[in-house]
């Protein structure tokens, strides 16, 4: 897998993965002194090379003078993020019911970082993985995000349950999300950009809430209304 631009490639250096090497541009080295400084710490192999071999190694088509080659992109199970919990106050985790934009799932991962998740969960059918576009849409985010890939998303939403979680489903024609107390165990869904929460996911959610639209445009972008959700938990628990 390959990670590109400054910022992804300098937030995968901080976790430690293994890089297998680091294509940087000849000439570039004054403007990435800091990453190339890191790359030596760690003892990596790096190559310096013409902007035509990074252009055509390139993915994303914005290397920004750098590439990092790493192994494939490790998954986690659900278990690993329930015990992982990063606040005292209850565990937190976004559920992707069908995100199948790139944009939207590295909009995402980048928010729940941002906002202290614990994990994000994605099925394996029917929805974006996390690839180099991905990583570097997040600005290096999911380098720090634990993701599961599940079989099922209604399953997982039971096993949740089962372990203390409340599940919310973001939704219209729900009720306002402003009035909720999220404390405990929360998990947030966020449905996919043209179908929203699939029916049956929602009759196993425990709540529906809705975000407030006073325009005439009737639906928010996926990674938005997750950004509005998110940090109404995090208003929550900072009370």
């Amino acid at each position: 897998m390959k990670t590109e631009g400054r910022n992804a490639v300098n937030e995968l250096l901080k976790t430690g993965k293994n890089v297998d090497k680091i294509l940087i541009e000849k000439g570039a080295q004054g403007s990435l002194s800091v990453l190339f400084a890191e790359a030596r710490k760690r003892k990596l192999r790096v190559q310096f090379v013409d902007r035509q071999v990074l252009d055509k190694e390139s993915v994303t088509g914005r290397h920004q003078g750098v590439i990092a080659f790493t192994t494939d992109y490790e998954y986690y199970d659900v278990e690993d993020i329930i015990s992982g919990k990063k606040n005292e106050k209850g565990g937190f985790i976004v559920l992707c019911d069908g995100i199948e934009d790139v944009h939207n799932l590295g909009s995402i991962l980048r928010v729940a970082e941002c906002a202290g998740a614990d994990g994000v969960v994605i099925p394996k059918n029917g929805s974006a993985t996390v690839t180099e576009s991905v990583i570097r849409i997040s600005a290096g985010a999911a380098e720090h995000m634990k993701v599961a890939k599940v079989a099922s998303l209604n399953q997982t939403i039971e096993f949740l349950q089962k372990n203390g979680y409340w599940i919310y489903a973001l939704e219209a024609g729900g009720e306002d999300i402003y009035a909720e107390d999220f404390s405990g165990n929360v998990a947030l869904v966020v449905g996919g950009e043209d179908s929203g929460v699939k029916r049956l996911t929602k009759e196993k959610c425990d709540k529906i809430l809705s975000i407030p639209l006073l325009g005439r445009v009737n639906s928010l972008n996926a990674s938005v209304a997750l950004g509005i959700a998110a940090y109404e938990v995090v208003r929550n628990r900072l009370k």
